[in-house]
């Protein structure tokens, strides 16, 4: 196979790269027009919506079952689980009590608008609450496609070595936090904390960090002030948004 330099490393035979890069940008423009959509039906349901992404194992979902639990008596809570296969993380929430809807992709590597709007219209209402997006584990695909969320929170663990931001930028500069999880582990291996957040903001110097630990609950109190800080953000009028 011969190959080129588009944007998957492939050239697809009989298909010129500019055909490439027009079906992408159709791809993503119907995307985003849909993410318009979401966005808005979140607005107007006074809803805080957060994609959660991250490499697979890095405990995006054991964050979420502690998260869950302890914020579903302040507001509602509903959260929209990404994988391949298996409903296994959406019954790992089901089980504290939040509804929570799965999407199969398949062989798809991420989730896209239309999927979550789907999946979000088969959620109880939500009315002034929080919505988790769980997002499929992956680095790449899904730094690429707005779901309408508030933001992009990138999930990063101690075990995923230091140099992932640097590895996959565009995720990460695509995000609004980091969150480096499994903190608790620091102690009996190889981290270098202060290198991991250089990195980070040699991509994204706005990228804010937090430290937790799903299994401890370490860092949790933080994360929650950071969260009711963006729903007062999101709640502000846009001309003092913007002083």
């Amino acid at each position: 196979m011969d190959c080129g330099a588009d944007p998957a490393g492939l050239k697809i035979v009989g298909m010129s790269s500019e055909r490439t890069i027009r079906i992408e940008r159709d791809i993503l423009g119907k995307n985003n027009r849909i993410a318009a959509n979401n966005r808005a039906r979140f607005l107007t349901d006074d809803l805080l919506v957060f994609n959660l992404v991250s490499s697979p194992g890095a405990g995006k979902t054991s964050l979420l079952v502690r998260a869950v639990s302890e914020l579903k008596d302040s507001r509602p809570v509903g959260v929209i689980e990404g994988d391949q296969q298996t409903s296994n993380d959406a019954d790992r929430i089901r089980a504290t009590g939040v509804p929570a809807i799965q999407i199969n992709t398949g062989k798809g590597c991420h989730l896209d608008a239309a999927m979550v709007g789907e999946a979000y219209s088969c959620l109880p209402p939500l009315k002034g609450g929080i919505l988790f997006i769980e997002n499929v584990g992956n680095l790449v695909c899904p730094a690429a496609f707005d779901l309408g969320e508030a933001c992009k929170i990138v999930v990063f663990s101690t075990a995923d070595g230091e140099d992932k931001p640097l590895k996959y930028p565009d995720m990460f500069a695509a995000s609004s936090l980091m969150l480096i999880n499994k903190i608790d582990l620091v102690p009996v291996i190889d981290f270098d904390l202060a290198k991991t957040i250089e990195y980070a903001r040699r991509v994204n110097p706005n990228i804010e960090v937090l430290t937790v630990s799903a299994r401890t609950g370490e860092g949790f109190a933080a994360l929650y002030a950071w969260i009711w800080k963006q729903a007062a953000n999101q709640r502000r009028p846009v001309g003092d948004a913007l002083r």
